[in-house]
């Protein structure tokens, strides 16, 4: 994980330099949280703090989480992470496993905060591990479901053409980031979500 250490060490003093919140929703994951430069204005409402970190896996998601998200208070978490181990050749299997790992770490640190995990885009970029990512959304949110507290967000259908394939005008040029329409697409989503918006109302 020595690889993340200088993303991770400026994520940190982002924290420290925050201002103090109790109502505060931690976008973490890898850099299709962190590429998301307009959260602040698409969610105005809400007050966001971003924490992706470029080329992150669910495994070092976890690995990070104590360091990461727990010092910054959340109370609410929004989750993406999971195609980069996939990318890499993890197993569905696996990167469940790495999930667990970080909800064993929510339950020990963080236990009354709500968890909205994002399932994974299916990209032209990794149009070949579909069936890899379909089973791992899978198998996350069947574990998603074992807590009341936790909801999976479908951000995975809305990409898709009526062929059922990725539409390209919502990925930048490397076939695997969002473009701008596709956080646009993302941000309505959520903010259609009823779940998501409830869960903020408390």
């Amino acid at each position: 994980m020595v690889w993340y250490e200088d993303d991770v060490r400026q994520l940190e003093a982002k924290i420290k330099l925050a201002h103090p919140a109790s109502d505060r929703v931690v976008f973490y994951g890898s850099s299709s949280i962190r590429l998301w430069s307009t959260l602040a204005q698409d969610f105005p409402q809400l007050d966001t703090l971003n924490l992706g970190f470029g080329g992150s896996t669910l495994a070092a998601c976890a690995w990070f989480f104590d360091r990461l998200v727990v010092p910054a208070n959340p109370k609410s978490i929004v989750f993406y992470a999971g195609d980069n181990d996939l990318g890499d050749g993890r197993h569905p299997e696996e990167v469940y496993l790495f999930f667990c790992a970080l909800v064993e770490k929510m339950r020990r640190e963080l236990p009354d905060v709500p968890l909205f995990f994002l399932t994974i885009k299916l990209s032209p970029a990794r149009w070949g591990i579909g069936d890899n990512i379909r089973l791992t959304n899978k198998l996350i949110t069947d574990e998603v479901a074992k807590n009341p507290a936790f909801r999976t967000i479908d951000m995975t259908s809305p990409l898709l053409a009526s062929d059922g394939r990725p539409r390209r005008d919502f990925f930048e040029g490397d076939g695997l980031h969002l473009n701008p329409a596709g956080y646009q697409v993302w941000k309505r989503i959520l903010q259609e979500s009823q779940i998501f918006n409830n869960l903020f109302t408390y």
